[in-house]
């Protein structure tokens, strides 16, 4: 009791701080987002992502390279797929030497043991910028998981060490799973985006690949009969809990500030590893704050990694990774 426990003891200089301190960043928390497109030469900042990029395979290579010597051992990687080779039922996701395919390859053989995951949905390559086939209004389930399995598969074939479906359909990690097993892919790994909320934060992102919904009739203006609604949570612990029981091997939350609830109950619930995607939007807002002067980039950066850490999350996908690796030291 007072004044015998005094707890600013434990507060009193940085040394202290630092040794009592509870949650602790390492560059092995973070899965890094890279987004790849065709050409050559190509480093184009995002304009709604300030001082992030679109990469062509030779830039990408280059900056797995950085990645790896900075102590950055996993990537998350998305490509921008040109317009005319979109179509409903995202052909060119299962071309073996398209763009996803080709990254794969470039990232390990520049960096063998690099750790790949790579972005399993049908919204870059869709015509309709949808996560599955549309047809008369609506996403179809089956057809769409069908057709991510053979995705995955393909992209095992590439040298993929995770395949992380992102579209949210019923019942697609357990297609995934046996479509892999199939092939004898075995040890490649599934994290399952389990709880990805239909969020408002993703705008960012979809400028990034051109992969919002298109606007025409008969189309769905968004994600919601996919995506979970914002106000549930006790459906993220089933959503979860079925993707596991399907075969995943990490699961994620999806975005991260605003759903830290989510995490913290999901971590206290299961076993597998649980990553935490902090997402475009999320990047975004820090950016334009700090433009305008308004935050401390580099605190509020770090203060939001640490929080999402110490709500539960064993990795974190973010585009802050290497801002947050430098202050590291």
């Amino acid at each position: 009791m007072y004044p015998l426990r005094r707890n600013r003891r434990l507060r009193t200089s940085d040394a202290v701080r630092h040794l009592v301190r509870e949650t602790i960043l390492t560059p092995s928390d973070f899965l890094v987002p890279l987004f790849v497109v065709e050409g050559k030469g190509v480093h184009e900042e995002i304009p709604s992502m300030p001082d992030y990029y679109r990469l062509s395979l030779d830039n990408l290579e280059k900056e797995v390279k950085e990645l790896w010597n900075m102590g950055l051992c996993a990537v998350l990687l998305f490509v921008k797929v040109p317009d005319d080779l979109k179509d409903n039922k995202g052909s060119e996701a299962l071309n073996a030497n398209g763009l996803m395919q080709l990254a794969i390859k470039t990232v390990k053989n520049a960096c063998p043991d690099m750790l790949v995951m790579t972005d399993v949905a049908l919204d870059p390559y869709s015509s309709y910028g949808h996560d599955g086939i549309v047809e008369n209004g609506r996403i179809l389930n089956d057809e769409s998981a069908e057709i991510l399995a053979e995705m995955s598969v393909s992209h095992a074939n590439a040298g993929a060490d995770f395949v992380a479906p992102s579209d949210m359909m019923d019942g697609r990690i357990l297609t995934i799973r046996e479509a892999l097993e199939d092939e004898g892919h075995n040890d490649t790994g599934i994290m399952a985006y389990s709880a990805k909320y239909a969020s408002a934060f993703y705008g960012p992102f979809r400028d990034a690949l051109d992969s919002a919904p298109v606007d025409l009739k008969n189309v769905p203006k968004d994600k919601k009969s996919y995506q979970m609604d914002s106000a549930n949570r006790r459906e993220a612990l089933k959503e979860t809990q079925m993707d596991i029981d399907e075969g995943a091997d990490i699961v994620m939350i999806k975005p991260g500030l605003c759903y830290l609830d989510i995490v913290r109950e999901i971590r206290d619930a299961v076993e597998v590893p649980v990553a935490v995607y902090q997402v475009s939007g999320e990047y975004a807002m820090l950016k334009a704050a700090a433009e305008k002067g308004w935050l401390d980039h580099d605190a509020v950066m770090m203060e939001q990694l640490i929080s999402i850490k110490r709500a539960g999350a064993n990795i974190i996908a973010s585009y802050f990774a290497k801002d947050a690796v430098k202050l590291m030291g």
